[in-house]
């Protein structure tokens, strides 16, 4: 599939999507930093940069543990991961007082990190499937951080090494029409 703008966008975008054909091989320590130092410079509200992260790489025994909290349906496709990345955010500030604009924050620094992952020609995939709960005490998070996805980032691999559905579903996919998602002066996009 050739994904098409409607209207003129930087290519990144059309580029950038969610891959899961890896080749196995470690993302080194110093493509994890270029990722994160991307994701540092997202926008946040009152600059209170709520994300974190918290990674493992590729034949660690902390991958493992990682890996252990990915849900069944990913579990297949992550085993060639280089790393895996659990995604949190901070919802309260310095002190004490709620963020609510947290996950917001946390969102586009993971597309920060998305897009610099995309001009690196690596595979990043965000995924919702895993256990959450289990995450906050395998990585030790704070009550106050909470997770919000894991992410798997691998050097790009061979689809003939994916199992199915995965192979036959390993292609960008396309998006809804703006008419869809976007209203002016009122909301008339449906639910």
């Amino acid at each position: 599939m050739t994904r098409k703008a409607d209207f003129d966008i930087d290519p990144l975008f059309l580029e950038r999507w969610s891959p899961r054909a890896m080749s196995g091989q470690p993302v080194a320590e110093a493509d994890l930093r270029r990722l994160f130092e991307a994701a540092r410079w997202a926008p946040s509200s009152g600059n209170s940069q709520p994300w974190r992260f918290v990674y493992a790489r590729a034949g660690t025994s902390d991958f493992d543990r990682f890996f252990g909290l990915l849900a069944q349906g990913n579990r297949p496709w992550c085993a060639r991961a280089g790393a895996l990345i659990l995604l949190a955010a901070r919802t309260v500030n310095d002190q004490g007082k709620p963020m609510p604009s947290a996950s917001f924050d946390t969102g586009a620094a993971w597309m920060a990190l998305a897009l610099q992952g995309t001009k690196m020609g690596l595979v990043v995939h965000a995924m919702g499937g895993f256990d959450a709960e289990r995450s906050k005490v395998e990585v030790g998070l704070p009550p106050e951080v909470v997770p919000c996805c894991m992410i798997a980032v691998g050097q790009p691999g061979s689809v003939e090494d994916l199992p199915e559905p995965y192979r036959s579903r390993e292609q960008p996919n396309d998006r809804k029409p703006q008419a869809t998602f976007v209203s002016e002066g009122k909301y008339t996009t449906g639910s």
